[in-house]
């Protein structure tokens, strides 16, 4: 006889899934950190001791899942150890691969755990405007997404909540409490502060260079006037407040040297930049391809060729035009490096050169690569990826599901009605609801899912390692969330419904067939009545 239902055990253990879940994100926030940083004695025991913790408390409550990725990771950490503390290329893209997992992980449950009736597991968003109805129709639109609001009414309130919890961002009127004291306040709440929290401020008016100035030093993130648009405070609050996968750094080193390279590599290593050596200058457009590098650094001089004709030569295929290519040479005549930098070149580094400058180098240059990239690949009003690009990462996942044999499927989904919303309540309205759609994919799908407008009305998303039932219960349950957001359009309000179609991958299919019969699936979806989904092959 099976025992009863108990809602107190059954609350209990949802209570430490939040434990285990949070402590992941402390690992996860540490990994993150050392990204930024060059590894230590100091920053590899502060995530060992994190990840340690993890391990017990996902043992202790019975977190499977948990506990084999905590594993995975101490293993790693312990061959770093093992290595006196160095990284090298292995581990790091061990540990990456295990972060990933983790951060995956952790979303999916956070998100089952949303939906309980115990308290939230992410911090709250405080909202402190002197407009209370303004603050109350922000806090609706924002808690449709899955954000946890606490409106402040009065500054002696906002002090008594700073001290019984932190939140994870403060919307702040910077006359809240009087004229300019919003700014003394927020400023009062970081005193203390290792990290300073992030505030949003907003004023009825204008403001002044001084004004601003004094709000960036109170922690202010942005700066809003005139009005108060809940589609922008979202994007903004969702890049502050999401965990993000950090994706380490790539660089692929040509040089004929060993000793050289080897000596290379483990500068770069030191400080968690993956790095591929190679000294066939003739292999590297197959490394290229298999190793997809952010940045390139090529030996001046080499028996097989010179840099600069190796650097035309990527230079050629397009697909690699914008990554950075870094000369490194003991030539020192200033001229000929100035040449060198005009035949595909982007910075030239002298030999011997100190650890430090060529890993600053190497970070400066690939972060501006990857910002330049994202603004290219990014679609203007949504921020998602664009058409082309969308195609692109199918294509590279496809490659990846047929090397490995993980299933891997493919969705595109339609807005219903769209064109009415356009003609009966205005472009801009239109705009609002293809925006917060696009921020509702980003909170619901993992950050290792790929999406893309693929155009007007129309997105896609590419969701590696999940098979056909899964992808489609997955975007129906969005479906069904999404269609329950109101917006505001007087005289009453609106709300939207989507359409979808998904297809998996098939033994010996290509991208195009994978992308034809998703969007096949679409048709069927809109033809059998719309807001639903249907699969490929389905009657």
């Amino acid at each position: 006889m099976s025992e009863p239902d108990d809602p107190s055990r059954d609350r209990l253990k949802l209570h430490f899934a939040q434990r285990v879940i949070h402590q992941s994100r402390q690992v996860l926030e540490i990994w993150q950190r050392l990204q930024r940083d060059e590894w230590t004695a100091g920053s590899l025991a502060e995530l060992t001791d994190a990840n340690a913790r993890l391990l017990q408390y996902a043992k202790r409550f019975e977190q499977q899942g948990h506990a084999e990725l905590a594993e995975t990771i101490g293993a790693s950490l312990a061959q770093v150890a093992a290595n006196r503390g160095r990284l090298n290329s292995q581990a790091i893209t061990e540990l990456s691969q295990a972060m990933q997992s983790l951060s995956r992980t952790g979303l999916r449950q956070g998100d089952q755990l949303e939906t309980t009736s115990l308290p939230p597991l992410r911090k709250p968003i405080y909202i402190a405007l002197l407009d209370s109805e303004r603050a109350e129709r922000l806090a609706q639109q924002m808690e449709y997404f899955g954000v946890t609001i606490q409106i402040v009414h009065h500054a002696d309130d906002f002090r008594a909540m700073m001290d019984s919890r932190h939140p994870a961002v403060i919307v702040m009127d910077v006359d809240f409490g009087g004229a300019g004291a919003g700014i003394q306040l927020a400023l009062e709440a970081q005193t203390g502060l290792e990290r300073k929290l992030p505030v949003l401020f907003y004023s009825h008016q204008e403001a002044d260079t001084p004004f601003r100035l004094a709000a960036v030093r109170a922690g202010g993130q942005e700066f809003y006037t005139g009005t108060l648009d809940s589609a922008r405070l979202l994007e903004k609050i969702e890049t502050l407040t999401r965990t993000v996968y950090y994706d380490p750094i790539r660089a692929l080193v040509v040089d004929d040297s060993r000793a050289q390279a080897m000596a290379t590599e483990m500068a770069l290593n030191s400080a968690g930049i993956v790095t591929r050596t190679l000294m066939q200058p003739g292999a590297v457009m197959a490394h290229l391809a298999e190793f997809a590098p952010d940045l390139i650094i090529l030996d001046m001089y080499m028996p097989e060729c010179i840099g600069t004709e190796l650097a035309k030569v990527i230079r050629q295929h397009e697909r690699y035009v914008s990554v950075p290519i870094i000369y490194l040479s003991a030539e020192d005549d200033l001229d000929k490096q100035l040449d060198a930098m005009s035949e595909g070149g982007d910075d030239f580094l002298t030999k011997p050169i100190k650890p430090r400058h060529l890993i600053a180098t190497v970070r400066t240059r690939a972060a501006r690569a990857r910002s330049l990239q994202a603004r290219i690949v990014q679609d203007s009003l949504t921020g998602l990826y664009n058409h082309t690009h969308t195609l692109q990462l199918l294509e590279d996942a496809c490659f990846r599901a047929r090397r490995s044999q993980r299933p891997i499927t493919f969705a595109m989904l339609d807005i219903d009605h769209f064109k009415q919303v356009n003609d009966h309540y205005g472009h801009p309205m239109g705009d609002r609801v293809i925006k917060s759609l696009a921020l509702f994919l980003k909170q619901r799908l993992r950050k290792s899912d790929h999406i893309g407008r693929y155009g007007g009305e129309e997105f896609a998303v590419v969701l590696p390692d999940t098979d056909l039932a899964t992808a489609t219960r997955l975007i129906d349950e969005i479906r069904q969330r999404f269609a329950e957001i109101h917006y505001p359009a007087p005289p009453k309000e609106l709300s939207c419904t989507f359409s979808a179609g998904v297809a998996q991958l098939q033994p010996g299919q290509e991208m195009p067939a994978l992308a034809k019969q998703a969007d096949e699936a679409l048709y069927a979806a809109k033809h059998a009545g719309r807001n639903c989904v249907r699969q490929y092959g389905q009657d």
